[in-house]
């Protein structure tokens, strides 16, 4: 009698072994060619959920494939460990953020073990322990030296409920990326990373494989354009200051430029705001504070103003323009000024109708009437009008022809601007890595030395919501020595952004033991850069950009000798409930311990990568689960019952190892697509055909025995635990993740017969069945001997054929 299959005490059994014998421990010394296969690691928050399981599981399948494919297979695990949860949890459970942090380290490390996963647990990184970011602060000093890394003050995104400084890309629709606050303005010294240097080069993807939309959605963040930098001159003469440049890409429209907008954060404000006009100024400068740059941005804001008093001169025209401050111009991107032609851009049509501001068309347009009055904007391109010397002229031609003027006339320049503004990485909290600098009265800003990192966290430290780092009442850590005069030193008490800490962890997977350098040249140059990395597209415009950024910094520093740190990146999509997406709120948070420990591992791992497309998700359904259980089950049963021969047949032997062959190719290459659903569909026909033939002995004892092996062998990077016990049990050597992938014979797994469709003048007439390698002109005779498509050929003339071999055939015919 079989044993029954008791999935929980086996996972256990063969964890325990492997991690006894260390059968996944990385070789550095293997002359097996490399394969880089990394997850996005994740955030210490005390749980793995659903999700993390299945961004993890199919990435461990896929590796471990890899491994069996002959690859020497680096698949590192770490830990996302410093950022503000660990504090909020501080605060409100009156605990140590380190304590907090390392609880959930623990926690969240045997949670991972019991998905079976092939992680080297001697090379896991912590992100918050000294010896990793003793390295991160190193890293910032390189970026110091190299002159990418700067202190100034700027307004900064604010988050009153965390109480915290945002970078750009963690605001998201105007609120707070981890807890939805609406965010506020700040302006504060802050320390920026120069990542504007590389704008170009990020906008450019070249010879890696990413999918469009993280491409896209990349270039739209860099958000390059070309324009012209054109100056107005200021008509007072009590100013220091003799004009005001803006910045456009639309010079062809300069013409219609009937006033001008400063941001209200732009210096001129304060000196063009007239005596009668201050109070006005002041409020809606104090007003526009309370607002997002999102909600000053969005297209649904009625757009509102002020007038300064003051006008300048339009240089092109000779006309005096009035100058106003509105919050839709933001004086981080072009010059923080910007002209204001109404009749053909919308934001200036919404400000001028409201202000009862002159409309001036300078661009025709469809159904344009000189004598009726323009009802409403139009942007686009068209014939120059009331627009000087320059009239007649299309706007293509005209944008380069005013451009050229503007510079004859030495009134401005040609240029190209970015949306895209420097990284911002300090942050007001304690835990994170420290910023290794130090303040002089006498020397100024002084990098702290190489040879005394770490600058370490002190554990003494108190937590106070007040906005300020706590750090700063932390005497012992704040007063330091200079290290360039000896005198007294303060250091800085901000922290680095938690992606700084995962913008180059990557790289210490490579060598995570080394204590004299973040990481030796020669390990680099064995593993990276990584060939497949796999995690949420969320991150495009944040983690993955800035790795990007890291790698074209190191490389412009000598350390590294490649353009990109990931060949290959794929986005899984999410794991939904009752098709709603998780969360405690909605109480419909699927925890996978839960059926870890009743049905499985193994189980849930199938369940998960059989739910769907990798990349889309799908919906968690408990009776789907068990359907893989069963299945799982199934192969327990195959694999364990005696197999006897019963009428050995010749030509049931062929149909069989075709099935056999046809199946070990279906499911190599839709693995190596990272298509596990459709896999594990072909490995389910798999394990019913062989039940079938066990049942009916048709085949020698030995073929059934290969075609077993064959079954075990694909089932084990998706399913580890069962397949190695019954490898074990079957009497095969230790361990099944030691063996290599099974082979095909591709004649064998060739298809017989294929499906061609037919269509008449692009219309889907037919779908015959026809063999794989059939040539156009037995397709054609093919297709004229269906009864289907002769109905539309009949009487016809055949004037064209689109042959698009083994899949399609169209006759156009009149």
């Amino acid at each position: 009698m079989i044993d029954k299959y008791d999935a929980v005490a086996i996972e256990s059994k063969w964890q325990k072994k492997w991690e006894e014998t260390k059968i996944y421990k990385v070789d550095e010394n293997s002359p097996k060619p490399k394969w880089y296969a990394l997850t996005m690691f994740p955030y210490t928050s005390g749980d793995l959920h659903v999700g993390h399981w299945f961004a993890m599981a199919p990435s461990d399948a896929y590796a471990r494939f890899k491994r069996m494919q002959g690859y020497n297979v680096l698949h590192p695990v770490g830990f996302d460990s410093f950022g503000l949860p660990a504090e909020n949890a501080a605060i409100k459970r009156n605990i140590h953020p380190r304590d907090w942090t390392l609880s959930n380290v623990e926690n969240m490390t045997k949670q991972l073990k019991s998905m079976g996963p092939m992680y080297d647990w001697d090379r896991v990184v912590v992100t918050c322990l000294p010896e990793y970011y003793k390295w991160t602060e190193w890293l910032f000093l390189k970026l110091y030296e190299a002159g990418l890394a700067y202190r100034a003050k700027a307004p900064v995104n604010w988050c009153p409920q965390c109480q915290a400084v945002l970078a750009n890309e963690q605001v998201e629709q105007g609120k707070c990326w981890r807890c939805g606050t609406v965010t506020t303005h700040r302006d504060l010294e802050q320390w920026f990373f120069r990542i504007t240097k590389y704008a170009d080069e990020l906008m450019v993807h070249k010879d890696i494989d990413w999918p469009e939309r993280i491409k896209t959605m990349q270039t739209n963040w860099v958000g390059r354009s070309e324009g012209v930098e054109v100056s107005f001159e200021i008509e007072r003469k009590d100013l220091d200051e003799k004009e005001i440049v803006v910045y456009t890409t639309r010079p062809d429209t300069i013409f219609g430029v009937s006033f001008l907008v400063l941001a209200p954060e732009n210096p001129l404000v304060d000196k063009l705001t007239t005596p009668e006009h201050r109070a006005e100024i002041d409020a809606y400068i104090e007003k526009t504070r309370k607002q997002t740059e999102i909600d000053r941005l969005s297209t649904e804001k009625v757009q509102d103003g002020a007038f300064t008093g003051s006008y300048v001169i339009n240089r092109l025209t000779g006309e005096k323009v009035p100058v106003w401050v509105a919050d839709y111009v933001l004086n981080s991107y072009g010059t923080g000024a910007v002209m204001g032609v109404a009749a053909h851009d919308e934001r200036d049509w919404a400000f001028a109708t409201r202000y009862e501001l002159p409309i001036r068309t300078v661009i025709t347009y469809d159904g344009y009437d000189p004598a009726v009055k323009q009802a409403e904007c139009h942007p686009e391109p068209g014939k120059l009008i009331n627009s000087g010397k320059f009239n007649g002229m299309e706007s293509t031609s005209a944008i380069s022809a005013i451009a050229q003027y503007i510079e004859e006339q030495g009134w401005g320049k040609r240029t190209v601007r970015y949306k895209l503004r420097d990284w911002l990485i300090s942050r007001q909290r304690y835990w994170g890595a420290p910023i290794p600098m130090i303040y002089c009265e006498k020397c100024g800003i002084v990098p702290v030395p190489e040879k005394d990192l770490p600058v370490l966290l002190p554990d003494n430290i108190e937590f106070r919501p007040t906005g300020e780092s706590p750090l700063k009442y932390c005497e012992e850590f704040i007063n330091t020595t200079c290290p360039k005069c000896g005198g007294p030193g303060k250091r800085e008490i901000d922290t680095m952004d938690t992606f700084m800490c995962s913008s180059w962890y990557f790289l210490r997977y490579c060598d995570p033991h080394n204590s004299k350098e973040a990481f030796s040249k020669e390990q680099l140059k064995k593993w990276m850069p990584v060939d497949i990395y796999t995690g949420g597209a969320e991150h495009a415009v944040m983690h993955l950009f800035y790795s990007r950024f890291f790698i074209k910094a190191l490389r412009d520093m000598g350390i590294v000798d490649y353009d990109e740190p990931f060949t290959r990146l794929f986005n899984q999509g999410t794991v939904t409930k009752d098709h709603d997406k998780m969360s405690k709120s909605r109480g419909n948070v699927v925890n996978p311990d839960d059926y870890v420990n009743t049905i499985g591992a193994d189980t849930v791992r199938t369940y998960l990568m059989f739910l769907g497309p990798w990349e889309q998700g799908g919906d968690w359904d408990d009776s789907g689960i068990y359907g893989l259980s069963r299945w799982l089950g199934r192969i327990w049963n195959v694999a364990l019952t005696p197999y006897e021969e019963k009428a050995v047949s010749k030509d049931a032997e062929a149909d069989y190892l075709r099935l056999v062959n046809k199946s070990i190719a279906k499911v190599t290459g839709d693995i190596d697509k990272l298509r596990f659903n459709t896999a594990i569909a072909t490995l389910m026909e798999y394990t019913n055909a062989i039940t079938k033939i066990r049942d009916a002995g048709t085949v020698s004892k030995s073929i059934f025995d290969t075609s077993l092996r064959d079954l075990l062998l694909m089932t084990a990077p998706l399913a580890p635990h069962i397949t190695e016990e019954l490898w074990s049990r079957l009497g095969y050597g230790y361990s099944i993740h030691q063996q290599d992938w099974p082979t095909y014979d591709a004649e064998l797994a060739k298809d017989d017969e294929i499906p061609l469709i037919i269509q008449v003048n692009g219309k889907i007439r037919d779908k015959i069945m026809v063999e794989p390698n059939i040539s156009e002109d037995d397709a054609i005779l093919a297709a004229e001997k269906s009864d289907k498509v002769n109905t539309f050929l009949a009487g016809k003339e055949i004037i064209k054929k689109i042959y698009v071999p083994g899949k399609l055939l169209n006759i156009v015919v009149k």
